[in-house]
Parts: C-alpha cells; structure tokens; sequence
C-alpha cells in the first residue's frame, strides 16, 4: 500500500504538533522544580511521561482511524490524544488540574477521557487492552466496522492482560490491534532483560493472528503496516499485532537521571530524528514546498501555545468539587 500525499502531510503536521506539545511541556513541568527536582512543585504537579521521539506509533495508525473508532493508551499518552483528536485545550486543562479538563482536573496526565473521539488512557500497565477488546466486542455485537486500537509499551507485552485479551480477541475474532511501542526501556531495564523473545510481533502466532515489526521507527512504514491491520479488522478477519522499534528521547519520567543510559545513547538517537527524515522526504519529492512546511508548522504551535494559554487561564476546582463525580455506598 502507498501513502497518500495528504496523508504523509497530516502525519508531519501532526507528528509536529505532538513534538512542539511534549517540548514545551518540558519547560512548563519544571518551573518551581528547582534548584532541586520537587515533584509535587511548578503549575504541573507529579509524574509526568513524555513521548518525544515516538510520535511514529501514534500517527502511523491514527492516521487511519475514524472518530468512531477507539484507542486506549497507557501512561505515556499525550502523542496517542493529539493523534486521535483529542480536545487539545481541555486535555491540557487536564494535565494542569483546572476544572475545564476533560476530567474537570481530577485526572491528570494519566487519566485522559475524551469520549467524543472514543479515547482513553489510564496508569496501569497494560490495563488498556482489556478495555479495547471490549469496545472491539461491542463493534462486532452492534455490527459496525469500527475497530479498536491498545497502545501498550514492549513491558506490556508481558504482563497477563496482554494474553488473556489476544486469546479472546483472536477466539472471537475481533477488530482490535495491539501496538507495542518497543523503546528498549521498561522504565530503567531494558527489553533483553525482561523478554524472552527478541520481538513480540511473534507472540501472535501463538494465537494466530499476524505479527508485524516496524524497524528504525519509520513513520511511513508505520503507516503502511497499520493500514493492512485497520482494513483486516474492518473486514471482520479479527486482530493484529504491531510492535514498532521507536525511540523515547526523554526519561521514563522528567526528572529522571538516567543512569541507566549511555550517555550517547539519545545523542545518536536525535540525528535519526524521524520528523526530520519525513520532512526531508516530503520535500523531496516535491509534496509540499518549503512554504508550506513552515505553515503546517505554524498552524501547529499556535494550536498549542493556544491550548497551554487556555489552560493556564482556567480555574482551578473549588475544594466542594472533591466530593462531586465520586462514587458513595448508599
């Protein structure tokens, strides 16, 4: 399958978007943080995971996807939310705890639900597949071609939730797809070890679904392998498993020191640069000019400075708000 022009181009303006997101949320998490990393301190308090670098895994296959459709992501999420349209204002509300999120500041970066677009992650490692299995299941009961998408990390991929949902999923043969963004840390340890098998597009033979491996972190390629899987599960002909090689320029969290890296590691990994390499292409065959690269470009920060203004500006909750939304046994 070829690529479309206007395809390539959603994909670096959207790839564009989520790095220019994830750079300033970068400088926005650590003001108050210093002189020495308080966690709790700044505008943005707690964890906070980054995706810069894996911008591939989430357009290549939201790139195909229809509002109807759902992802479910993990706790590194905010590439898969910009990818499949999430509300990007009170998304960042959300992370900021305003009550103009999308969880009126109760969830946080980690708990981002955007029922619009069928979109929602969660904290729990690998807690998500479930979750998309059933929205599969409801598709297939409602007789609609809508499909469901799990993004998971390569750790995932070992946890029982991983397995128990491809068995029933391949069993009942439905649309969901199961992406395993591989980027070679399970937060400090890396995939040789704590996996057995050098990639987890194989597992899907034991459960007789196909298995791809996406190298290089190459978003075209992405793109033409999700492609296959979307109109397999759209068919009604069941799952698909997708691991991408993909690269995570930060910390598992920021504040992270590291140690564990070699420190040319990310050096190395930033000159393959895969904005950049689809830039490159894009120019070169002449799919865009210059010009209009600097206006995807544009359109790009001003709808993030635009959310990051918004959010800043919003309330925070009233303190009566706690005891709203919860859960009480009558």
């Amino acid at each position: 399958m070829s690529v479309p022009a206007e395809k390539l181009k959603w994909m670096y303006e959207t790839m564009f978007k989520i790095r220019y997101y994830e750079e300033t949320m970068v400088k926005v998490y650590m003001e108050g943080k210093h002189p020495v990393f308080n966690i709790g301190a700044g505008p943005v308090p707690g964890e906070m995971h980054l995706a810069a670098g894996q911008e591939p895994a989430a357009v290549g296959i939201c790139a195909h996807l229809h509002e109807m459709d759902t992802v479910t992501a993990p706790h590194r999420p905010h590439h898969h939310a910009i990818a499949k349209g999430v509300d990007l204002d009170r998304m960042t509300a959300e992370i900021f705890g305003k009550e103009t999120g999308l969880g009126k500041g109760k969830g946080g970066h980690m708990h981002l639900f955007d029922p619009k677009v069928k979109f929602s992650c969660g904290g729990i490692v690998a807690a998500g597949i479930p979750h998309a299995v059933g929205a599969a299941l409801a598709a297939k009961m409602k007789r609609k071609d809508w499909v469901a998408v799990a993004f998971i990390g390569e750790g995932a991929a070992n946890a029982g939730a991983f397995h128990e949902s491809l068995n029933l999923a391949a069993l009942w043969k439905l649309p969901v797809i199961v992406v395993i963004e591989d980027n070679s840390y399970g937060i400090s340890v890396p995939k040789a070890a704590s996996t057995a098998i050098q990639s987890n597009d194989k597992r899907g033979a034991a459960y007789g679904v196909p298995g791809f491996y996406v190298k290089d972190n190459d978003p075209i390629e992405m793109c033409r392998v999700s492609g296959e899987a979307v109109e397999r599960a759209r068919r009604g002909e069941g799952p698909t498993i997708i691991e991408i090689e993909t690269y995570r320029f930060l910390g598992h969290f920021q504040g992270d020191p590291e140690l564990y890296r070699d420190p040319n590691e990310v050096p190395s990994l930033r000159q393959n640069d895969p904005i950049q390499r689809l830039k490159e292409l894009l120019l070169k065959e002449n799919l865009v000019s210059s010009a209009e690269i600097a206006q995807m470009e544009n359109r790009a920060r001003q709808d993030v400075d635009r959310a990051y203004e918004f959010a800043k500006k919003s309330a925070y909750p009233k303190p009566e708000a706690a005891l709203e939304d919860v859960f009480v046994d009558a």
